[in-house]
């Protein structure tokens, strides 16, 4: 079994797309009608799709989350291109450091 695709729902789905495009790097694999963003990340598709009327926005601290691979000697270059672009980074192991998607959103880049 794998990961076929993960679904992210957001209430700004321009912003959320710059985020995962511009500042993490993953490719747009299609789009529907400015309903949703399919992105590329790896063998799994990141699914960015406008969230309805009404629904619950995430719950803020949440320490569910998604990990993106990366090399080790990556790592430092990492670090300072979240820097460049004003996101902390909230957390870290050894293998693994821990910051925010603009929605409040989880993520980590790890070389475990």
């Amino acid at each position: 079994m794998r990961v076929h695709h993960l679904a992210f729902r957001t209430r700004d789905l321009a912003r959320l797309e710059r985020f995962y495009t511009d500042l993490l790097g993953l490719h747009v694999a299609r789009r529907d009608d400015e309903r949703s963003v399919w992105l590329r990340a790896g063998g799994t598709i990141l699914m960015l799709e406008r969230a309805d009327e009404g629904e619950p926005s995430l719950e803020g601290g949440s320490k569910e989350l998604v990990a993106f691979a990366i090399e080790q000697a990556d790592a430092d270059r990492w670090r300072r291109t979240l820097a460049a672009a004003g996101v902390a980074i909230e957390d870290e192991t050894g293998f693994t450091f821990y910051f925010r998607d603009p929605d409040g959103r989880r993520v980590a880049l790890s070389h475990y």
